[in-house]
Order: structure tokens, then sequence, then C-alpha cells
């Protein structure tokens, strides 16, 4: 499993010029990728080491707050291209993705617990082609492998 998280002020997903998923103020944008080899307990791990990641700005300009210490919301799109090798030729393997059946279904479990924990939660639309746009804060960007 990756998640790509990049701390935003504004972020939105638009499928065929349509936003299905849109945040304002403080928050992470994430890309989940999907192996084959990963699990719901996987999942949970990455989840709340992501909801756990204190780097919002506390009163002194320490990054010492998390996301739910700051009241932010989350925009979870999922992205099977995360696991892209380049490593031989000019164009991208994906053969480390999951099949979409499993990795639809670990998307939606991680939009699902992340919305026991996070007041705000939008999402993408798995496997669709999507725009997203971002305004990324800082630019703040971690990569949780």
């Amino acid at each position: 499993m990756k998640f790509l998280i990049q701390r935003v002020t504004q972020a939105d997903v638009k499928i065929d010029g349509e936003v299905v998923g849109k945040i304002d103020g403080r928050g992470f944008l994430v890309l989940v990728g999907v192996a084959e080899t990963d699990t719901r307990e996987i999942a949970d791990r990455f989840i709340r080491k992501m909801l756990s990641l204190r780097i919002f700005a506390d009163e002194n300009g320490k990054t010492n707050l998390s996301i739910k210490d700051v009241g932010g919301s989350l925009l979870i799109v999922s992205q099977f291209t995360l696991y892209a090798d380049c490593h031989k030729g000019n164009r991208p393997t994906f053969n480390g993705a999951g099949n979409p059946e499993l990795a639809n279904e670990l998307y939606e479990y991680v939009v699902e617990q992340c919305r026991k924990e996070v007041g705000i939660v939008e999402t993408g639309r798995f496997g669709a082609d999507m725009q997203v746009s971002l305004v990324n804060d800082g630019p703040f960007t971690i990569m949780l492998e």
C-alpha cells in the first residue's frame, strides 16, 4: 500500500468537468495505491499513521499538530499509478498494483475508516478518469509505503 499525502489548503477532483469531491481549509489530499498483497490490517496501519502525522503548525510555528488536532479534512483519491515501474524502457508497467476488485475494496475500506475519525472526507471515483487540483501548503508532501 502507498499513501501520497499532500498537505493542502484546497483540493478538488472533477470527472467530466463536474466536481465530485472538494475540500477547503486545512487538510490532506491523499492518493491511495493498493498492491496485490495488501490487506485491511495493512490499511489500518496506514490510516493510523496518516491521521497521527504531526505536520500542521502549532501556535509556535512548529509542525506539532495532526489533522484531527486542527479539525482538517481529507480528499482521498485512488491512484494505481503509484505502483508504476519505470526500470525497463520508457513505458511504465503497473504489475505491482492490486487487481481492481481488491484495490476498490481496500480503497472503500480506507474511506470508511477515515470517516469514523475525520469530520469531512471527500473522494474521487474509483477507476474514473479524474482531474485533480490542489493548493499544496508548504509545499508539504509525504509518501507512506
